[in-house]
């Protein structure tokens, strides 16, 4: 990647576009944006830490409005390394995003380094695990049906290399945290402390504030528990 620091200018200008102006299209619901998008704050962090991380693919289950896609560009221009590539799955942004977030990510001129994947992550995963695709870093954002996180969850420890990190929003939600409590326990998945400092941002679906974001370290190598190794989640 070239320029990076004219790059990550740019990224970072249609960043402060959306948090200052909102998105191009919007979802006819009340609350949408603030609903679907990560906090600004979160953002950095996420940023931060992919950084830290010295990442050069990444990938992305959700893209909605391009909050988090967008911090996530602005780490790989940051980092600059030879081949970035950042792997995008969202199969609603075209029929119900009207391709709002995908049309701030090319306005950024991320679209040389960005791909979007219109079908579900359960099919999309797998295709990249068959196509060989390793990531240093992924952000899981998409649905929040346990048996889907699980999924999604199954095929990201497989493609995201050992040693590599995996970052999950919404881990306050009962499903969510359900479906990661699995690896945590009998996979070896270890919990970044302090990956996002501060207050509790907004509240849970339980009535109550939490932890919105968690970020997970993979165990380096990767292994496979035994069939009678299993520890209840």
């Amino acid at each position: 990647m070239t320029n990076t620091g004219g790059r990550a200018a740019r990224v970072r200008e249609v960043r402060r576009r959306l948090t200052q102006e909102g998105p191009p299209r919007t979802r006819d619901r009340e609350g949408d944006v603030e609903t679907v998008t990560l906090p600004e704050q979160h953002c950095d962090q996420l940023r931060d830490l992919i950084v830290s991380e010295g990442a050069e693919k990444v990938v992305e289950i959700g893209l909605a409005y391009a909050g988090s896609a967008l911090a996530i560009a602005e780490a790989l221009a940051t980092v600059n390394r030879p081949l970035p590539r950042h792997v995008i799955i969202d199969p609603f942004q075209e029929r119900e995003y009207s391709n709002a977030g995908w049309d701030l990510l090319c306005s950024a001129g991320l679209d040389s380094i960005a791909t979007l994947m219109l079908t579900p992550s359960s099919i999309a995963l797998p295709q990249l695990l068959a196509g060989g695709f390793v990531a240093d870093a992924a952000f899981v954002d998409g649905s929040h049906r346990f048996h889907e996180v699980f999924v999604d969850l199954y095929f990201l420890r497989k493609i995201v290399r050992p040693g590599g990190l995996i970052v999950i929003d919404d881990d306050w939600w009962p499903s969510v945290h359900t479906a990661v409590q699995y690896y945590e326990r009998n996979l070896g998945w270890t919990v970044i402390p302090d990956a996002f400092p501060g207050e509790p941002i907004g509240v849970g679906p339980q009535g109550t504030p939490g932890a919105r974001c968690k970020a997970y370290r993979l165990p380096d190598p990767s292994f496979e528990p035994s069939f009678e190794d299993f520890r209840a989640f």
